[in-house]
């Protein structure tokens, strides 16, 4: 989550208010260049390597890379009839990829003549991230979306007193747990397994972050018999943001009854309150 996901500033749900007229909610683009050097495999082979892409962000989405025509393959990139229209950045156009023995239809995407607003991106190529084999930021490969470097995580070890129950019983009780504070989402409360005395089902779910890793998830077995799916999660081999928590594990707050110090945390409403798929970001 950042600039334009989560409650962010420029979201579809802000936390906060400008001092200033923005626009509406939903409605927002920014585009800027990255200095990173930004590279795209597909089929084993390097399609698009620049040091000139541009990020765009826009509300409710992850960001993503626009590189100029000079950058990518162009005998990777084959005509697609697939036209699709955006209000905030006009009617796109569409290659379909060409690269070693991969065919990817309509995988890449312009915009030959973009609305004002966007006119920055004019005939620069996009490609969907998780149709790609391999990202790479300077020789760093990257995972689940392009970063947004407007993203932010800070955890703490937190000696206040985490209590996690559902309907009355008793999961989890902690007052050694790691605060994770990520940009723009609910307070995360990672607990050493030994405070945690809920009867954890593995489960196959598995999810990426782009920022901490592959998460992957317990269900928890209640008293009565009952089974919630996919309510603790943890990392057994975190990216680096994500080290401080690395094989702790970490309740739900969507879908669980959270207390700290005593006091109730509810439950937000987010991207995950309506449960897990498998392969999130």
């Amino acid at each position: 989550m950042g600039l334009m996901t989560g409650t962010g500033p420029l979201s579809r749900d802000p936390a906060g208010r400008w001092n200033f007229e923005p626009p509406a909610s939903g409605r927002a683009v920014y585009i800027e260049p990255t200095p990173k050097r930004i590279r795209v495999v597909l089929g084993g082979e390097t399609i698009a390597d620049s040091t000139h892409a541009l990020l765009l962000s826009e509300s409710g989405l992850q960001p993503a890379y626009y590189f100029p025509p000079d950058d990518v393959r162009s005998n990777v990139l084959e005509p697609s009839d697939r036209h699709t229209r955006c209000p905030k950045k006009g009617e796109a156009s569409y290659h379909t990829l060409r690269a070693g023995d991969r065919v990817e239809e309509a995988a890449a995407w312009y915009y030959p003549e973009p609305l004002d607003s966007a006119a920055l991106i004019r005939d620069h190529i996009a490609f969907y991230f998780h149709r790609m084999d391999h990202w790479f930021e300077e020789d760093t490969e990257i995972f689940g979306h392009a970063k947004d470097i407007y993203h932010r995580i800070d955890v703490y070890p937190s000696s206040r007193h985490v209590r996690v129950s559902l309907d009355g019983e008793l999961l989890a009780e902690s007052q050694r747990a790691m605060a994770l504070f990520e940009s723009n989402l609910p307070p995360r409360w990672y607990l050493p397994p030994d405070d945690v005395n809920a009867r954890l089902v593995p489960s196959e779910t598995t999810t990426t972050c782009g920022y901490k890793g592959v998460a992957s998830y317990y269900n928890v077995e209640l008293e009565n018999g009952d089974v919630v799916p996919d309510v603790v999660w943890y990392y057994t081999d975190p990216f680096a943001d994500g080290l401080a928590v690395k094989d702790l594990l970490c309740f739900f707050n969507e879908h669980v009854d959270l207390d700290v110090d005593g006091e109730s945390q509810g439950r937000p409403q987010t991207y995950w309150s309506r449960g897990v798929k498998s392969g999130d970001t």
